[in-house]
Parts: C-alpha cells; sequence; structure tokens
C-alpha cells in the first residue's frame, strides 16, 4: 500500500467537533443531557463513519477497550493499572495464559470485534451464565431507548444486569454499548459506557437513589465526549503518520504502518517478526526493532513501556 494523505482531508480544524453549548457545565435534567447527547452521538457518528476524516476506527477501540478494561478492573476490585493491563495482554506468549488482567482486555477487544445485530456471540464473550438472560437485557434498554433516548435506554440496560449479578460489571456496561450501538443503526461497537463510570454511581443504580439515573447518564455523556475528544486527536496523528510513511523504506513498511494505525500497542518481536502480522512478509527481529525505532525518531510513536527490553510502541498521543 502506497500512502496518499491527500485522499484525506488535509485541513484537520474542518473535523466535526462539539459545539459550546454542548461541553458547557450548567444544572442538568434528564431532558438536557438527552438533549445534549443527540449533538454529541451525532459528531461522534460524523467521525467515525466518514472515512475522509480519517479517524482509525480500529485504533480508536482498541484505545477505548484498553481504557475499558482499566476502569472495569476498578469496578471488580482489582485496581490493575493501565500499563500492567497492556503489558498482560500484549506479552504474554502465544498458547499460555494472559492472567486477569490479560484476561480483561481480551474482553474488551473482543468485544469491538462483535457483530452488533448477532446475539450467539455476545452469549460465547459473557457467558453461559447469562445465555437466558442477554436477549432480556438488550431488549430492556432498546425499548426505553426507543421511548426515552439512547442514553436512557443504556441505564435501563445496565440497571437490569446489575439487579441480577451485582459483580456482572463488565457485562452490563457491555451490554448497554450494545444498545447503544443498534440504537444508533451503528455496525461497530464502541465501549464507551465503562469510561467515567464508578462502582458508588453503579450500586445507587440499582438501589434506585434520588438522582441515579441522572447521575449515571451524565457519566456516560462525558464517556461521549471524551471519545469525540480521542477520536479527534487519532485523526491528527494518523495524518502525521501517513503523512511520514513515503520515507520509512524498510521492506513491508506499509503493512508496519497499517498496525500502528489499528493496534493500541505493537510488540516488535512478535507483532512485527519474523512475519508482519496479516502478511507473509518477512521483517527480522532487529529489523522491526529499528523500525519502531525510527518512527520514535520521526515523532509518529513512542516507546510505552520506559524498559529496555520487552518494549512496546505505540502511535504517538
Amino acid at each position: 500500500m502506497t500512502y496518499q494523505p491527500a485522499t484525506i482531508s488535509d485541513d484537520l480544524n474542518t473535523l466535526p467537533q462539539l459545539p459550546g453549548w454542548v461541553t458547557s457545565r450548567r444544572a442538568e435534567t434528564l431532558e438536557t443531557v438527552a438533549f445534549r447527547s443527540g449533538a454529541a452521538l451525532t459528531v461522534l457518528d460524523q467521525l467515525i463513519s466518514d472515512p475522509r476524516h480519517g479517524v482509525p476506527v480500529k485504533l480508536l477501540a482498541n484505545r477505548l477497550a484498553l481504557s475499558a478494561a482499566t476502569v472495569t478492573s476498578k469496578l471488580e476490585g482489582r485496581l490493575a493499572r493501565e500499563a500492567d493491563i497492556r503489558d498482560a495482554y500484549h506479552l504474554a506468549p502465544p498458547g499460555e495464559a494472559r492472567g486477569p488482567d490479560g484476561d480483561l482486555l481480551a474482553f474488551w477487544r473482543e468485544a469491538v470485534r462483535l457483530r452488533v445485530s448477532g446475539t450467539g456471540e455476545i452469549v460465547d464473550l459473557v457467558g453461559l451464565d447469562f445465555a437466558g438472560e442477554v436477549g432480556a437485557w438488550l431488549d430492556v434498554g432498546l425499548e426505553r431507548a426507543r421511548t426515552h433516548g439512547p442514553l436512557s435506554g443504556c441505564v435501563a440496560t445496565l440497571r437490569a444486569v446489575l439487579e441480577v449479578d451485582d459483580r456482572a460489571e463488565r457485562t452490563a456496561c457491555l451490554l448497554s454499548d450494545l444498545v447503544l450501538a443498534r440504537a444508533l443503526n451503528r455496525r461497530t461497537l464502541l465501549p464507551v459506557l465503562a469510561q467515567r463510570m464508578t462502582k458508588a454511581a453503579l450500586r445507587d443504580l440499582v438501589a434506585e437513589g434520588q438522582g441515579a439515573d441522572l447521575a449515571v447518564e451524565v457519566r456516560i455523556l462525558e464517556a461521549i465526549e471524551e471519545s469525540i475528544r480521542l477520536a479527534r486527536d487519532l485523526a491528527r496523528r494518523a495524518y502525521t503518520l501517513r503523512t511520514v510513511a513515503p520515507k520509512l523504506r524498510a521492506k513491508g513498511s506499509d503493512a508496519a504502518v497499517d498496525l500502528f494505525l489499528t493496534e493500541d500497542a505493537v510488540a516488535p518481536a512478535s507483532v512485527l517478526s519474523p512475519r508482519i502480522r496479516g502478511t507473509s512478509i518477512p521483517m527480522t527481529d532487529r529489523a522491526a526493532r529499528r523500525f519502531c525505532d525510527r518512527l520514535v525518531e520521526l515523532g509518529v510513536a513512542r516507546e510505552l513501556t520506559g524498559r529496555p527490553s520487552f518494549r512496546l510502541y505505540g502511535i504517538a498521543s
């Protein structure tokens, strides 16, 4: 593949963005949150649905998956750091156990690859214990979304899941993300719901405390706004990477750049060597490390771990 940045708008100031009245702080009601969320969801959909905006959607989804894993680790009482979760997943040798932190990230990375319209894959992911409940939980949320808006539908599904099992936070957040995707007729799932969620907010929701629905909807709206900022930022950084790609002379550099535009973390020794993942293009371990270091020199990538060995690289941020 030969990159031609001109095919994507080079005026990044024209990227869809949130109007000031959406992000301004004010006294919230369910009605104002619903109104503001409509504008925010429209902007997010514009960013991810139009290729001309240059948002690397797979990279965005994987970044959000890592954030969702970090938050749900806290919700589940493990408190793993983002770096530990990332390492557990990306540095586990093939075929070996990743541990609970790596498995949690694997859960969210599999979630973003689900077919939004199906249910079989969803049941496989959340587990057989919930097999008989998944369809009903989704229906509760979708019906509420039709009458009260997408965020209210997400809240309804969160409550329905947690009333059955108050430790099923990741399942509750995932199914609410699915409600949001289906309500908006999206083909892809973005793990937004967990981004700003707290144990206290979910506990109050199940207890039906005063203002609990509003508090959770505000957190979902904040997560949507944060996802928009991340999408815009990644579009800018992806544009810069595509711009410098022609300067890279290594064999297979285009395919390697593709991986940086889809993966939140790239391990040279396993993702680029002995073959570039998803291709038959060979790359030695030394060449892979030199390629990643070259991207760092050009300012379009960064090393994520700070270690001299077992390194991970990702698009600059």
